[in-house]
């Protein structure tokens, strides 16, 4: 069994790290809507964009403020949270390397609808949204693309709103891990470990439960041998069992 007061996870230093142009290249041409883009497409497109480095738990922007950027992470993890009218913390989404984050075509009286804060040390890069919609007059491929992931998203949300308000907690908290698997896991000595801190609070605010309650099924799960866990980290052992738990009736 691991020490559960150590960590497992493979978090890299940013210390010295000052975004590369390959680097930068390398995750810009990781984003959807970049992706069919010619290399010197892109280093135009990354002309555009500037560097921000971040610490460990710095907000990056906060619910309400003005949106005026498009933002994609180039190292480090990043989790956007929403706060409900009565305070609460909905965690929305936890990113990586080459996701993307902000709205895309907001106008100049929008606001972003969420808090975006830096999960470890990360490297951001950020462009004006009056620039990116250059880009999309200039490269149709950019604009098809942002519309079908506008779309994609607004169905991803109704989706979500619907598991939180039908679905169990056990199940909804089953799907999470397999979700977050499959974006961040690695295989290594302790299972499909989900390579990002992980609290259970972080969980809670996913499945829209409390905490206490995530820590009962996170226990139930764990001495069902279904996964392995410590501090802020946790590995999926029997990923088809909790695929099963998640889809079942």
């Amino acid at each position: 069994m691991p020490d559960k007061r150590e960590t497992p996870l493979s978090i890299p230093s940013l210390e010295g790290h000052h975004c590369t142009v390959d680097l930068r290249l390398e995750k810009l041409g990781m984003v959807p809507f970049f992706e069919d883009l010619s290399e010197e497409q892109l280093r135009q497109v990354n002309k555009k964009f500037t560097a921000n480095h971040f610490a460990k738990g710095e907000v990056i922007y906060r619910q309400g403020n003005t949106s005026t950027m498009l933002r994609v992470v180039v190292a480090g993890n990043v989790k956007l949270v929403a706060h409900t009218l009565e305070g609460e913390g909905v965690l929305l989404d936890m990113l990586q390397p080459g996701d993307f984050f902000g709205n895309l075509t907001a106008g100049s009286k929008e606001v972003y609808n969420e808090t975006a804060e830096t999960q470890t040390d990360a490297c951001i890069l950020a462009i004006r949204l009056p620039d990116f919609r250059e880009i999309m007059n200039r490269c149709p491929s950019v604009a098809m693309s942002v519309l079908d992931i506008t779309t994609d998203r607004l169905n991803e949300s109704r989706q979500r709103i619907q598991h939180l308000s039908t679905l169990p907690v056990t199940k909804r908290i089953a799907h999470i891990l397999v979700t977050l698997g499959n974006k961040f896991g690695e295989e290594n000595r302790y299972g499909l470990l989900i390579q990002l801190p992980l609290s259970r609070k972080d969980l809670a605010d996913m499945a829209g439960t409390s905490t206490a309650t995530t820590s009962r099924v996170m226990s139930q799960f764990q001495d069902d041998d279904l996964i392995t866990s410590g501090r802020q980290w946790v590995a999926i052992k029997d990923k088809p069992e909790l695929l099963r738990i998640s889809a079942e009736d």
